[in-house]
């Protein structure tokens, strides 16, 4: 006896995976992580808030329980967005790798033309 043939996936995106550290989602047949430590609004969500992700577009994801946008660029390449978002009335800060990078780096000034920018 042989099995039906599969249905169509019905879920564009979906998370597949929830660690103390992040969580993984699967979205156009590749799977990206998503660290607490770079995304620190979804570290206190619960795992239906996790769950319930939608695609409203290719590069977009939405979770509307956590009232969360993001673009999937910045989950590729977070180096490109060094502000995180902080509750309403707070200063955003920069994630803490790209504030460890910019004091890696030596300040310019006039008489330092070799350093690095």
């Amino acid at each position: 006896m042989k099995s039906g043939r599969r249905g169509k996936r019905t879920s564009k995106v979906e998370v597949t995976n929830i660690s103390s550290r992040g969580f993984w989602l699967l979205l156009a047949g590749r799977e990206l992580f998503i660290p607490f430590a770079e995304f620190p609004w979804f570290r206190d969500a619960s795992i239906a808030q996790l769950v319930d992700v939608q695609l409203p577009s290719a590069h977009h994801l939405y979770w509307p329980r956590l009232d969360v946008d993001l673009a999937v660029e910045s989950i590729e390449h977070p180096d490109r967005y060094p502000l995180v978002s902080n509750p309403p009335g707070s200063t955003p800060v920069r994630r803490p790798e790209a504030q460890a990078l910019r004091e890696r780096r030596p300040a310019y000034t006039p008489g330092n033309r070799r350093a690095r920018s």
